[in-house]
């Protein structure tokens, strides 16, 4: 089990949380309650930099889309970026593929 660890920054379309870790039922609270302090604006775009995530069980896709939910809110774009194939292979057979927007890195997600 590897620990969640969300680090922030800024990009010139909005935020990037770089996610690594395990995102799973003990950690997905940590993400959910950084959304709330989140404050975004229209049309900025949050970025989920998921290159270093090591898991991602169904509570951690519950936390990406509140993630989605929380950028829908504010009239934002949310993408994720370097979603590691197990991840990838869930997220397409439920279907999240199609209203996620993914991306190969972090760059390319915080292109205008």
């Amino acid at each position: 089990m590897s620990p969640l660890k969300i680090i922030t920054r800024d990009a010139p379309t909005g935020p990037v949380l770089e996610i690594t870790g395990d995102l799973d039922y003990t950690t997905a609270s940590e993400l959910r309650n950084l959304l709330t302090t989140l404050t975004l604006q229209p049309d900025q775009r949050l970025v989920l930099d998921l290159a270093g995530m090591t898991f991602c069980d169904s509570s951690g896709i519950t936390a990406l889309i509140a993630a989605r939910n929380h950028a829908h809110s504010a009239r934002a774009d949310v993408a994720l970026a370097a979603v590691p194939t197990p991840t990838l292979r869930v997220l397409r057979m439920v279907g999240l593929d199609q209203i996620f927007p993914l991306h190969p890195d972090s760059h390319a997600a915080t292109q205008p």
